[in-house]
């Protein structure tokens, strides 16, 4: 009994440490290899190196923590590693940057939002919506978000459609197959022309047109309403 209470309270500790120590941040000083991980504050969401299905090569993705086969953002998904030995790293200058073993650039995080501006105390986080942030010491200073680039997945609190102050298109799009998260022909976004309304496109043309938003419905599904 004294052996078995031993363990119980080895384990209590064990797990208690493993939980404290997880990060959901990192600074320039600190950086993330292939299987170590970042996991948002309440454990939803786990950002870290992966392959998906039977391929061999390796992607920076954001997954459930309760469910790691459901991939929800990928990084690098047309550049991806051929090993494990990539580094993910955000930069003095607010950058995310995936490094392969030769220190050569795999992918970086757009940086429009940081060129020619002084960035002080830039962090990376991953948040409990599964969005990943980066940003500057002032907590106001969003200097870039996953949320902007979505991939095949559309989460709470993502947008789709066009920021007017940035210019950029946010849209969703389906990967290749399992294996590859690269985007294939079929996206989903916003279609300006006229009334905007959602639409399910492959390549350059028109496949669903689910209609406007007026509320309660979308206009060409008025069948199909929220619960």
């Amino acid at each position: 009994m004294k052996a078995f209470s031993a363990l119980f309270v080895y384990s209590f500790i064990l797990s208690f440490l493993r939980t404290s120590n997880t990060l959901d941040t990192i600074t320039p000083s600190q950086f993330i290899r292939d299987g170590e991980t970042l996991v948002s504050a309440s454990r939803f969401f786990e950002l870290g190196f992966f392959s998906p299905g039977s391929s061999k090569s390796r992607y920076v993705g954001i997954w459930f923590v309760v469910s790691s086969d459901t991939v929800v953002w990928v990084a690098n998904r047309e550049t991806p590693l051929e090993n494990h030995h990539g580094v993910l790293k955000v930069t003095n200058k607010g950058i995310l940057v995936l490094l392969a073993s030769a220190n050569t650039t795999i992918w970086q995080s757009n940086t429009s939002r940081t060129a020619g501006n002084k960035i002080n105390n830039p962090t990376a986080q991953l948040l409990d919506s599964g969005n990943l942030l980066v940003k500057g010491g002032n907590i106001e200073s969003l200097l870039w978000q996953s949320f902007d680039y979505p991939r095949d997945t559309f989460l709470p609190e993502m947008k789709i459609g066009w920021d007017l102050v940035t210019g950029l298109d946010r849209y969703i799009t389906s990967w290749k197959s399992a294996e590859d998260p690269a985007p294939s022909e079929i996206s989903a976004r916003l279609d300006r022309r006229g009334l905007p309304q959602l639409v399910v496109m492959k390549g350059d043309k028109i496949k669903v047109r689910p209609g406007s938003w007026n509320g309660l419905s979308f206009t060409g599904i008025p069948w199909l309403m929220p619960q």
